[in-house]
């Protein structure tokens, strides 16, 4: 019997040889079926773009082909004026965006959690989230002049409703089980806000966050297309009144791929105080 015993393979703590390469098969096949799926319609938009001028569809004039436009975008790279302008659209998108997660973050967990901070500036809130950024400009611009300050400003105030109303809600959307479970910890008041609503509350204001990303760009290139002398609003403006049109979307694709890049690093910063989310 004994002998018997010894003879047997033991199966059970090893794996067959078939079965070890699909265990540690790569995935770098599946990485780029995923890659190539996301980026079919951009590749399809931009080869549409190059071919429809050429076939005579629209005018040339106003809608150059791509490979035009790319050209124009690479002197306006090789001359420094598009790292010029791109440089003080950074500066003052950043600066703004940065002002508002600041000031916006803490006031809205403070507004979300203490009612009696909410029964005050709740009326005042309503009045100024529902007044467009764009439709205040002249008053920055008449309060503070047109240099940076202004246009800075102009970040802050559009960047900071939507970081403060998710925030907001991210407070009050707390699931109550979790505070009744904490509550019956004999947590103190700082603690359980430390341990269960700020956690809690992380996804809602990182969506806030994304969308004051987007704005904080979209509000700078329309700001700076009144009364500024760079920036990348000011290109784009500059080149459509000298009807240098390619030059115009070479501007416009600079700042479509710098949304896009903003958004991808704050939604990795998103993954990084997320970590302890299931991820779809």
């Amino acid at each position: 019997m004994t002998a018997i015993l010894e003879s047997r393979p033991h199966t059970g703590d090893r794996t067959s040889p078939t079965e070890s390469p699909q265990r540690t098969r790569p995935r770098v096949f599946d990485v780029l079926r995923t890659g190539l799926g996301k980026s079919v319609s951009i590749l399809l938009l931009l080869a549409i773009w190059e071919v429809i001028p050429r076939l005579g569809l629209v005018d040339a004039t106003f809608l150059p082909p791509l490979s035009t436009v790319l050209g124009a975008w690479w002197e306006l790279a090789a001359s420094g004026r598009l790292w010029d302008n791109t440089q003080a659209s950074l500066l003052r998108s950043l600066s703004g965006f940065a002002l508002a997660v600041s000031v916006a973050v803490p006031l809205g967990l403070l507004i979300g959690w203490y009612k009696p901070v909410a029964t005050l500036l709740g009326p005042l809130l309503e009045v100024f989230r529902n007044t467009a950024a764009l439709a205040l400009l002249p008053v920055f611009v008449l309060l503070l002049g047109i240099g940076e300050t202004s246009k800075i400003a102009i970040v802050l105030y559009a960047c900071t409703w939507p970081i403060l109303l998710n925030t907001i809600s991210a407070v009050r959307g707390v699931d109550p089980t979790l505070l009744r479970l904490a509550r019956s910890m004999d947590l103190s008041g700082f603690r359980l806000f430390q341990k269960v609503i700020l956690p809690a509350a992380v996804p809602t204001v990182f969506t806030g966050i994304r969308l004051a990303g987007a704005v904080s760009i979209l509000v700078l290139v329309a700001a700076e297309m009144v009364g500024a002398k760079a920036g990348l609003g000011y290109l784009i403006n500059a080149a459509q009144f000298n009807f240098a049109i390619p030059q115009m979307y070479a501007g416009i694709i600079t700042i479509s791929a710098i949304g896009v890049l903003f958004n991808q690093l704050l939604v990795a910063l998103e993954r990084r105080f997320t970590s302890w989310r299931v991820q779809p």
